[in-house]
This record gives C-alpha cells, structure tokens and sequence, in this order.
C-alpha cells in the first residue's frame, strides 16, 4: 500500500468523509522531516513524512499538540492522525495558512494563560525530541532534580559521547553540583511548556492569530519557554511588556537565563557540532563565576 493511500484511507476513516489526494505540495523549511500540503479541492492537509522506524516522534507530537489545544489557551495545529507504511511514518495536521505576523501582545498573553495550566508534576508521561534528540521527560516532583538529570545531565552524557572536549563536562559537572544556587527561595509551578519556543516556530495567520507548533512539550519551569525566546532572537519587546503585566517573572529570572539556554546550546552541539561547543563552555564558564 502506498504512502498517500494510506494517508487517504487514514483521513477518510478520522472524518467519516471520504478523502481522495487531488494536489500535493512540497513545502520546505524543516530540516528534520518532509513536509507537504494535500488537498482534495475542498479541504487541506498537513502532512510530515520520515523514516517508519521514528512513528513515535510523530505520536508524541500529535499528542502534545492536542494537548495544547485542549488549554483552549493559544492557537496549535490540531493533529488528525498519525501511521506507518511502506517504510515511511507520517502526521496529518490541520492545515493553518500562516501568512501574517502575529500578534505579539496577544501571543503574550496567550502564553502566559498556557503556562498557567500546570500539572502535579515536572515532565510528562512520555518522552519526545528536542530537534531530533531524544528528550527524556520522566517525571520527578523537585524542579531541580529534574533540571539536573533529564536536562542537563542528559545532554552532556550526549556530549561525551559525541566526542567533546573534557572542557565542557567538567564545567558541566560542576555546575550541576550547584544548581541550587540559582533558585534561591524560587519554586517553579511545573507549567504546560512549548519547549522549543524560539521564532522559527511560531507565525501568524492573515488576521495575526498567533500560532505555535512544532513542540518539545512537557511541563516545567515556565522560564525556559521566555529564555529560548531570547536565544535566537524574533520577540520584541512588546511581547516581554505583554508577558509581564499578564504574570511578571520573578526577580531572579536573568540569572536563570543561560542556566536553561545551555540545554538548548548543548543540543546544538548534539545535533550540528561546530561552533556550539566553545559556546556552550563560555556559557558554562560565565554561569560559573
């Protein structure tokens, strides 16, 4: 059975309408799965494609996309269905025509509602990707535990592995022994988290609907989804003006900063190598002093 067959059959059975492909579409942009747009002349499609052996990627995402949809708190691709056929895994996501620039004081404040819905616990009950890095959520009640095992000292077992310098796990190593330091009488809510928050993956329709997709969810500190957004640049200053008046960040959120974007760097270096290690040291070195 093919690809698209089965992507047809798949669609037809999750709308109890039949669906039958009449245009198909490449669409770039992704450098981890293909992407297109399908039609059958009255209603679009979404639809990812990679190897069969990475359907659980895919499961987790549509998971976690609808479990963001159910906040009812900022727009999410909802996700229709998910399979694996002729050596391929594929997603159908509604089709959202991202053609405008969001709304950055609505996109605000409709993050802060998300990341008030919050869970008993840090992490979620599955695991999911970071890019295409295994992201481990086991979930755990202490924040910092959490920060330190499944987070950072995740990254830097990946690290070692890939080869880097005796530098970076050794500064690691010792920043990991005083995390504490960096909380103070600070106690994270364990909210609903993008994860991934940077500006490649968020738009805005044609009336500036804000949307975010592409997640790394899990539930966590709501400082790591605002200190990603500062780490590639694509928030102004509307949206950390909007953010604050809806739920003000504590005051020792700087400081916290580059403590959650080195998870980020680190993954970096994971996936891409380069200069990302001599980045993630001096990150390290500064969050040291």
């Amino acid at each position: 059975m093919s690809l698209w067959y089965h992507v047809e059959n798949a669609i037809s059975e999750r709308t109890r309408s039949p669906y039958k492909i009449t245009s198909q579409q490449e669409i770039g942009g992704g450098c981890i799965n293909t992407a297109y747009k399908i039609s059958d002349g009255s209603s679009d499609w979404f639809v990812k494609t990679n190897k069969a052996s990475l359907l659980d990627m895919f499961e987790s995402e549509a998971e976690a996309l609808n479990e963001m949809a159910a906040s009812k708190s900022i727009k999410v691709p909802r996700a229709l269905c998910y399979g694996r056929v002729d050596g391929h895994s594929y997603l159908v996501l509604e089709h959202l025509s991202l053609n405008g620039a969001a709304d950055m004081e609505l996109f605000a404040q409709q993050l802060a509602a998300m990341h008030k819905i919050t869970s008993k616990a840090f992490g979620w009950h599955r695991d999911n990707v970071i890019g295409s890095t295994t992201q481990i959520n086991q979930q755990k009640n202490d924040w910092i535990d959490f920060w330190r095992e499944e987070r950072l000292g995740f990254q830097l077992e990946l690290a070692q592995k890939n080869g880097c310098s005796r530098e970076l796990i050794k500064q690691g190593a010792r920043l990991s022994d005083c995390l504490e330091e960096f909380f103070g009488d600070y106690q994270p809510q364990a909210s609903m988290l993008h994860g991934d928050l940077w500006g490649g993956n968020y738009a805005g329709m044609a009336d500036k609907t804000p949307v975010i997709f592409d997640p790394a969810f899990y539930y966590g500190d709501r400082e790591t989804d605002i200190a990603m957004t500062t780490l590639f640049g694509g928030f102004n200053s509307q949206f950390y003006q909007a953010y604050n008046e809806v739920w003000p960040m504590d005051k020792g959120y700087q400081q916290r900063v580059p403590l959650y974007n080195v998870y980020h760097i680190i993954n970096h270096f994971n996936l891409f190598g380069g200069g990302y290690e001599s980045q993630a040291v001096s990150m390290l070195q500064r969050l040291l002093e």
